[in-house]
């Protein structure tokens, strides 16, 4: 059994146990077990496929905050090729809620930002839970500022609960910080390429995430506050959540077919956290081929489509 098993993840790793103890038998010595494994592989395989093709909104909520799920420095780990990270806003100090660097990404040389969540309370604590202050999105500003300054396109990793609510964060500026990051974003003159890998929430994640492209991985979230926080707006209720979440539509397949988003990535069967390394692979490949298409344009097309995507979002009546 695994680290961290959800409620519905328990009857597939139950059946993953089951074929790790007959293959011990079989490397053991024991005879006559190969039917069984591959029959009870078949199963696994058979129910993962059920299990995963119709989660809730919740449950996909919950694989989006999996604590084994990967973050964003290892999809740079995984992805990219001689990183250099930068630290500091150059005006109060490091936020490390925020990883910022130059790298390779594939053939391309680019500017990766993204949100960085913590394995274990001690390293949850250093990053803030991957909430950021003000200092965090001005860093992540300054890189972008840099990468237009070098003709460098911008990809953004995006997994946090929010930005920080804290006092401090408000006193330096919190919500002039994201303003900021979402002027800018709309105007940079290099392409830029957003993913949510994660949990996408509020504020804290369109901070990082007006883009050209902006794509989402299969059972990451993006809405506008948290289940928890709306059910305790709405319903007073927190333990509501799981309700709530219906009705915020947070989905990577709601977000598509309301236009606000321009793709979804295909995570490896059971999530993104059963095998990481094909989770970075698809997320590299979808990445990479954006670029691609969004490099040959010149910056004023670019920005032009740019503003127009987000200009077409949502719906009205006139009365």
């Amino acid at each position: 059994m695994r680290d961290f098993t959800l409620d519905f993840e328990r009857p597939i790793c139950e059946l993953e146990d089951k074929i790790d103890e007959l293959e011990r038998l079989a490397d053991n010595g024991q005879t006559g077990l190969d039917g069984e494994i591959e029959r009870l592989r078949k199963k696994t395989d058979k129910l993962r496929s059920e299990v995963y093709s119709r989660l809730t909104r919740w449950q996909c909520v919950q694989l989006a905050r999996h604590p084994a799920r990967p973050y964003t420095l290892d999809y740079i780990n995984r992805i990219t090729t001689d990183f250099i990270e930068l630290h500091g806003d150059r005006s109060f100090q490091d936020d490390r809620a925020i990883v910022a660097g130059l790298a390779r990404w594939g053939p391309h040389r680019v500017a990766v930002i993204g949100q960085q969540k913590g394995r274990g309370t001690r390293e949850n604590l250093q990053r803030n839970f991957a909430m950021s202050h003000p200092e965090g999105y001005r860093k992540a500003l300054r890189v972008m500022k840099l990468s237009e300054k070098f003709g460098l396109p911008v990809v953004t990793l995006i997994d946090t609960p929010g930005a920080y609510p804290g006092i401090g964060a408000e006193e330096r500026g919190q919500a002039a910080a994201i303003a900021d990051n979402l002027l800018a974003m709309a105007q940079l003159k290099v392409p830029i390429v957003a993913v949510i890998i994660g949990e996408g929430g509020s504020g804290g994640a369109l901070a990082l995430g007006v883009a050209d492209r902006v794509y989402m991985s299969e059972y990451a979230i993006y809405s506008v506050i948290s289940p928890e926080g709306c059910a305790s707006i709405l319903f007073r209720d927190a333990s509501r959540a799981s309700q709530a979440a219906e009705a915020l539509k947070l989905t990577g397949r709601d977000l598509l077919e309301y236009k606000l988003i321009d793709g979804l990535i295909d995570e490896p069967p059971g999530g993104a956290h059963n095998d990481p390394a094909s989770a970075a692979k698809e997320v590299a490949e979808v990445v990479t081929a954006a670029l691609d298409e969004l490099l040959p344009l010149n910056h004023e097309e670019r920005i032009e489509k740019r503003i127009d995507k987000y200009t077409r979002m949502g719906t009205w009546i006139e009365k």
